[in-house]
Parts: structure tokens; sequence; C-alpha cells
């Protein structure tokens, strides 16, 4: 989608600080951080929120989690204690329409969320 910021990143027409990437995701530091370590992890076809998801999607929305695992590891919040969160849709919070996981850690996390 040519308009779409994350696809943009995705495809490095928007730089970003890039933590990892394959050939299903990439993630990247969030720019406006709400905790001391935040990441997104987007899968690089566009798809609008995980609303848009349907089984043939299960194997991309499986490797979503577990890169965010892997980015917990590799910054060191992984023993500590983190946060993977999926906004959907406006009353979700969800602002940019591009499926995200948010990777959130490094400091204690609050219930409810918001």
């Amino acid at each position: 989608m040519s308009d779409c910021i994350f696809c943009k990143i995705a495809e490095k027409k928007i730089p970003s600080k890039i933590v990892h990437e394959d050939d299903k995701v990439v993630a990247f530091d969030d720019v406006n951080p709400q905790a001391p370590t935040h990441v997104l992890v987007i899968p690089r076809k566009h798809v609008a929120s995980i609303a848009d998801l349907n089984e043939a999607d299960a194997s991309l929305l499986g490797h979503l989690m577990l890169t965010g695992n892997k980015i917990a590891r590799q910054k060191g919040i992984a023993e500590g204690g983190y946060r993977l969160v999926v906004n959907t849709g406006k009353n979700g919070g969800q602002t940019v329409f591009h499926l995200h996981l948010h990777v959130l850690g490094g400091r204690p996390m609050h219930w409810p969320p918001g």
C-alpha cells in the first residue's frame, strides 16, 4: 500500500532503527516509545489489522509472536518480563492501520493498560 508508513519502513523508503528483519517481518524501535524498550514488529505484507486475518494467516501471526519473544531476549527484557500488544481498530487504540505488534518492557507494566 503506497501511502502506508509501515509499508514504506519495510521497503526502507523511510529510515528507521531496524532491530530485526527476515522474509516475513520487520522490527524497529518505536519513534514515540511508551516504555524503555518499545519495538514494533510488522509483517512485510500489508494487512490493515489483526481483524483482517484468517486461518491461512496462522503461521504469520505465530511468526509475529515468536519474533516478539526473540526481540525481548535480544533487548534484555525477557527475564524481567515484557508485554506483547496488538491494538485492533480505532476503539482498540490502533493509530496506524498496518498490523503491528508492540514489544514493551524495561519497566513494570500496570493493569488495566488503559
